[in-house]
């Protein structure tokens, strides 16, 4: 295998990184919230919290692939 020539990970591209899953986080509780089948505000915001953290955690997954793919076709053009 070869070497990785730099760094793939910076802390800008970390923070970006945060600042995009938690306006995600932020969205999806939003959409999912109401959807919870309980007047309890304890469960929707448990339910609510936990499907947007799931969630969350998948655009993460998705983000870091991107960037990966990305970087891979940004080396192949040269």
């Amino acid at each position: 295998m070869s070497q990785q020539e730099g760094k793939s990970t910076t802390p800008g591209s970390l923070a970006v990184d945060a600042v995009l899953v938690v306006a995600f986080f932020a969205l999806i509780y939003s959409l999912v919230a109401p959807h919870v089948p309980s007047n309890d505000r304890v469960w929707i915001v448990t339910w609510g919290g936990l499907t947007a953290a799931c969630m969350s955690c998948v655009f993460w997954l998705c983000i870091q692939m991107f960037r990966v793919v990305l970087k891979a076709q940004r080396e192949n053009k040269r």
